[in-house]
């Protein structure tokens, strides 16, 4: 039965029928919506007019002058820049922090190992709002951060380490918040790890961090990479922690998008800085499936 099925297509289009229904309605059909928009004139009031226009694109990159001249502005190139950069060092620190923790779960009885993914977790039970007010608490002016040194005398009643609405402040909070995504891939990988080549390697004088980076690292790599790109792409559209932890002085990708469309009312341009950045994440995942299907191919050649 399961061959004759496999067999016939209509029985494998209808039994996925159901999936491809939700993604369409869920996500081709706004995704298209969304595109349809960037290309449409703006209401002043909100909305769109059905004309074709350019201008939402031409406005990342250009401004008009008082004679309705295009200038070139780089102001949200900046802002692009910005939370590709800070994006990628949030990535970067949660793969440092992530892979050890992952890494010692899986070394464990299987027991505790159980509640130590339970404990990693437990973030995801709280209202992301919430945890980000948390972190208001603790680095603002007079928080837990800054009582301590006030109560050494080293700072004034006025003075305050500064660490809130600073880039510090918002790549500490994507850190905290998208932590999990990243131990949670990297242990799944572990957890098919036959660790006797890590023995194996050992019994050849391999030290442990050899081990780790010419044995562990390459064999878990997929898993790295797929906590890489869940951390990554969410982190570039973030906007409640941006906002809250980094002011107007920090404004990425998903406040400006936000902006657009709540207070702006300029539904093409926040359209177009969504189609972009929707560009540049299925970009990036081409790309790195493309180089774990090299690496795949390598290994079965090998």
């Amino acid at each position: 039965m399961s061959t004759a099925f496999q067999k016939d297509p209509r029985s494998r289009w209808l039994a996925l029928s159901p999936t491809y229904l939700v993604i369409a309605i869920f996500m081709a059909i706004p995704l298209c919506i969304m595109i349809v928009i960037s290309f449409l004139e703006q209401n002043v009031y909100g909305g769109v007019h059905p004309n074709f226009t350019l201008a939402a694109y031409q406005q990342i990159l250009f401004e008009r002058d008082f004679d309705d001249n295009l200038v070139f502005d780089p102001a949200y190139l900046i802002i692009i820049g910005r939370s590709l950069l800070l994006a990628l060092v949030a990535t970067l620190i949660t793969i440092v922090i992530g892979f050890p923790v992952a890494y010692y779960i899986v070394r464990q009885p299987e027991r505790r190992r159980n509640l130590l993914i339970f404990l990693v977790t437990i973030p995801f039970w709280t209202n992301l709002l919430i945890r980000t007010f948390a972190w208001l608490l603790i680095l603002g002016r007079g928080g837990i951060l800054d009582s301590p040194f006030k109560w050494v005398g080293l700072f004034g009643p006025d003075d305050s380490l500064g660490l809130l609405y600073t880039p510090f402040a918002v790549v500490l909070g994507l850190t905290y918040t998208y932590l999990p995504l990243m131990v949670l891939p990297i242990y799944a990988s572990l957890e098919k790890l036959d660790f006797r080549l890590v023995e194996a390697a050992a019994d050849l004088y391999s030290n442990k961090w050899s081990a780790i980076r010419y044995v562990v690292v390459p064999l878990t790599l997929p898993g790295i990479v797929a906590g890489a790109i869940l951390v990554f792409i969410p982190c570039v559209g973030n906007f409640v922690t941006v906002d809250l932890l980094g002011g107007a002085k920090n404004l990425m990708l998903g406040s400006l998008v936000q902006f657009q469309f709540a207070t702006a009312r300029n539904w093409p341009f926040g359209s177009a800085v969504a189609v972009i950045l929707l560009l540049f994440v299925v970009s990036n995942m081409l790309f790195y499936a493309r180089i774990n299907k090299g690496g795949s191919t390598q290994g079965h050649g090998s």
